[in-house]
């Protein structure tokens, strides 16, 4: 499942209805400490392949940002755990969620699709998220299709589609043809649902189970939660409470805000409903006392704010009427934030417009997120134990005789491919297809799930710069590529409150190095190309990574890296004094060489040479910051502040070039876009950056947390000339 935090099922504290899950988990075993990647499309490749992301090529998103470690998609050096099982005489499956491919054209190729890769029989989403109602990227074995000309599968008769229930349905009917054509041979089936990745879309019965229960707000959610973790033993009772997020009593639109979780708890409860059908239709043929079932998130709650904001020019209400003409029954649907619905009405956002139908797009946002993630600190992103801790339940009648038993011994996702090899008598190969491949990371759990100690050296993590290293019970872990190193005893204190780094030096510098080991021999770095690791760390091999010119002033871009600016000294908060900056596509200015753009206006005015999606310039992250970027062919000019989005876009997409963009944002809110020099898109702002940004500049691409509505970096996928940010 995506996006879900360690606290959100009953069995791990929840109280949401989950009793199929909780019934798995009674009748197997729950690990306690068990980790993935912190992002969607990385943890994926890791627990598709056995190895670390960067290793199988996906340290990031599915861009190629020209490095082996970060080229987007599943490279030939690695073998799917479809691929392995089927060399043991296993029929193999997927439902739901790809998202490790960049080949999303249905006439290109599809050398990463699923069944180049091994399984048989394919339907769900090859992109990473979207409607609902009407997915994105909709797929059938090898053929894009919508849900209204899918021949082979439609839902009840006067039922409305939704993907968690197609997903499950689909993986029904594979089950049950695998068992009337081949009831001998062993099946391997990997079901990837979607739910409850943002938009909070889910059906009215199951938001009205939920109406009220969010109403007192985040903390009593979160403190009765706390309270039933430890009555059940997942966490220990001296472990103290995280930092609450989000402050009920200055919450502006409180049913707005509780209907959030309202929805999202919602969309947990049929994930757990349509796994509870999946489980008796395994029943139903015979096959469930010998099925080892084995559920898990790929990362944890998201604080992400997408949608909860509203642009100038966007609709609160749902208007009477369509306002644009209906789609094509055929036409897919790309991208996982639609602008309208098939049948022509405009998606909605913003505080007051309330989550669930097919015309809304919003996420449940950062405070909820904090709920999900008790007791836990941080979120999906980074590395800290709410971004990379997961349930998983393991069960199988015939094959694990603990019931209802914790695991505490730590356990990642590369563990998961030898696990299924050693038990289905696979043989994880040394080449494939004339390509040798990488050895596989993991750790096999067999001996975990009969309770007996398993052995490994460590577990690693890297994820835009966020990084961290688990030995026994210490982890050194550090937010963002510049961070610094905390160190904390996860026997002793596993969210992370008492950082022991000045404590034990020693222990930092110790798995420092092994954590740059394991980077370079990985492919973890370069990439993002801050100063942490430029080329006195890194080494040439590793992708040229070039030292910055001023602290926290390394450059990089997708064809190398460039000196950093030095700043001409120090402006507010020990940032540059300068006012016009003048850069070029992969320039990066952090620290003391970046702008000091909080309070101030600002002027970008960018030459392309040849227009393409992309941000263009960007500074600062999902609380403070501003970008100038290039989406669905328009120029939308967007800035955080005090957490909010803000955004104005051009009405008119960008002729091919060669053109000059510029955008202004001045002192009193009022933004303007123009293209040569002729105005395209006015709007207002409550005003400037309430503060500068302590998140880097830089020029085409957002190396951070994503200032706009799009997944960073978001490079810019056109030709970019000169880029001059103006001050006043």
């Amino acid at each position: 499942s995506v996006f879900m935090g360690y606290s959100d099922l009953g069995c791990y504290g929840s109280e949401i209805a989950t009793p199929n899950l909780d019934k798995l988990a009674a009748g197997g075993v729950r690990f306690t400490q068990f980790y993935n990647t912190a992002r969607c499309c990385s943890t994926r490749a890791s627990l598709l392949t056995g190895l670390y992301s960067h290793q199988a090529g996906i340290g990031h998103m599915v861009e190629d940002k020209g490095l082996d470690g970060y080229r987007g998609q599943l490279n030939d050096k690695c073998v799917t755990i479809a691929q392995v099982m089927k060399s043991a005489g296993y029929a193999t499956y997927i439902t739901g969620k790809w998202h490790v491919t960049r080949e999303l054209k249905g006439d290109g190729p599809k050398t990463a699709w699923p069944l180049q890769r091994g399984f048989d029989r394919y339907y769900g989403t090859i992109l990473g998220g979207g409607n609902y109602w009407d997915p994105a990227g909709l797929t059938r074995d090898n053929t894009f299709i919508t849900h209204i000309t899918d021949k082979e599968y439609q839902p009840k008769a006067g039922e409305p589609f939704y993907y968690t229930d197609a997903i499950a349905d689909n993986a029904i009917r594979f089950i049950s043809e695998h068992h009337q054509k081949m009831p001998e041979k062993p099946f391997f089936f990997y079901c990837a649902f979607t739910a409850a990745h943002w938009p909070m879309h889910a059906r009215p019965e199951d938001i009205a189970k939920y109406k009220g229960k969010y109403d007192a707000g985040y903390e009593p959610v979160r403190l009765a939660r706390l309270e039933k973790m430890r009555k059940l033993g997942l966490i220990k009772p001296e472990w103290k409470l995280t930092e609450q997020a989000g402050d009920w009593d200055k919450v502006a639109d409180k049913a707005w805000e509780a209907r959030c979780m309202e929805v999202y708890a919602a969309m947990v409860d049929r994930l757990d409903q349509s796994i509870g059908r999946i489980v008796e239709n395994l029943r139903q043929t015979g096959q469930l006392d010998n099925t080892l079932i084995l559920f898990l998130q790929d990362n944890g709650a998201c604080a992400e704010p997408t949608g909860r904001n509203r642009g100038a020019e966007e609709v609160k209400d749902r208007p009477a009427k369509p306002t644009m003409a209906p789609l094509p029954d055929g036409e897919v649907m790309m991208g996982s934030s639609p602008t309208r619905t098939r049948d022509g009405y405009p998606i909605r956002h913003g505080v007051g417009v309330m989550p669930g139908p097919e015309d809304t797009h919003i996420a449940y946002g950062k405070s909820w997120a904090n709920v999900s993630n008790t007791p836990f600190r941080e979120y999906k992103h980074w590395e800290h134990e709410g971004g990379v801790s997961t349930p998983l339940i393991a069960y199988w009648p015939k094959g694990i005789e603990r019931h209802g038993d914790l695991e505490n011994q730590p356990g990642h996702l590369v563990d998961i491919m030898v696990t299924a090899a050693e038990l289905g008598g696979a043989t994880y190969p040394k080449q494939f297809n004339g390509h040798d491949i990488t050895p596989a990371e993991g750790t096999s759990l067999v001996p975990a799930l009969a309770g007996k100690p398993i052995e490994r050296a460590g577990i690693y993590w890297e994820h835009e710069g966020n990084r961290a290293v688990r030995v026994g019970n210490w982890k050194l872990v550090a937010k963002g590529p510049g961070g610094k190193w905390e160190l904390y005893d996860m026997n002793a204190d596993r969210t992370e409150t008492n950082d022991l780094a000045s404590a034990h030096p020693d222990k930092v510098k110790e798995l420092k190095e092994k954590w740059e080991t394991w980077a370079k021999r990985t492919g973890a770095i370069p990439w993002p190309w801050k100063p942490a690791y430029g080329a006195s760390d890194a080494g040439a091999d590793a992708g040229g990574a070039g030292t910055g010119a001023a602290a926290g002033g390394a450059a990089g871009g997708a064809g190398g890296t460039k000196p950093g600016k030095r700043a001409a000294g120090k402006g507010a908060g020990g940032f540059s004094k300068e006012r016009v900056f003048t850069l070029k596509a992969g320039d990066l200015l952090d620290g003391e060489a970046a702008p000091d753009t909080g309070g101030k206006s600002l002027r970008i005015t960018a030459k392309i040479a040849e227009s393409g999606e992309g941000v263009i310039l960007a500074q600062g992250g999902t609380a403070s910051g501003f970008t100038l970027y290039i989406h669905d062919g328009l120029p939308t000019l967007a800035v955080r502040i005090g957490n909010k989005l803000h955004a104005v876009a051009a009405m008119e997409k960008l002729p091919s070039g060669p053109i000059e963009l510029s955008a202004s944002l001045a002192k009193d809110g009022a933004a303007t876009i123009a293209v040569n020099g002729k105005e395209s898109a006015r709007g207002k702002f409550p005003g400037p950056l309430n503060r500068t940004p302590t998140d880097s500049l830089s020029a085409g691409q957002d190396s951070n947390a994503a200032v706009g509505e799009y997944t960073a970096p978001n490079a810019f996928k056109g030709k970019l000339g000169e880029i001059k940010l103006e001050l006043e």
